[in-house]
């Protein structure tokens, strides 16, 4: 299963306020124009991360800064805000056949497998924070420089 876009989307634009918060006022314009999509999506992912209490964001064009320090904020913390979270990160075809023996089967055999994938998954997510993120973004911006 596909994790939605709307994770890499949260982390751009965590990026973006972090990196850009002391220059200009973030807005979701200016975030739109760096991801390539509609500002309406921004909006969307504004309102996620807000809510999950990672920026705050000032009303009208006053701009989006973050509510922590980028320390604080892990790509887990970000996946959950993102709504990209789910109960069961991999789904399941709804009826196997009861009358097949992997069918009536399927969910003892996977099920345990796919349970642990997942919490490695979100483990490891959380091992890394937004600021770590922003370390390796401003190391390309150095090379761009040279």
């Amino acid at each position: 299963m596909q994790i939605s876009s709307k994770f890499t989307i949260a982390v751009h634009t965590l990026l973006l306020i972090d990196l850009f918060a002391n220059e200009r006022k973030v807005t979701s314009l200016f975030i739109a124009s760096s991801v390539c999509v509609h500002p309406v999506i921004v909006r969307r992912t504004l309102a996620d991360l807000k809510r999950a209490g990672l920026i705050t964001v000032q009303a009208g064009t006053g701009g989006a800064s973050l509510a922590k320090s980028a320390w604080e904020i892990t790509l887990f913390d970000i996946y959950q805000a993102s709504e990209s979270a789910q109960e069961n990160l991999f789904g399941f075809h709804e009826q196997p056949n009861p009358l097949c023996v992997v069918g009536k089967n399927i969910h003892a055999i996977l099920d345990g497998h796919l349970i642990e994938a997942q919490q490695v998954f979100e483990d490891n997510l959380k091992t890394t924070t937004l600021a770590e993120l922003q370390q390796e973004t401003e190391k390309y911006i150095t090379e761009e420089k040279e």
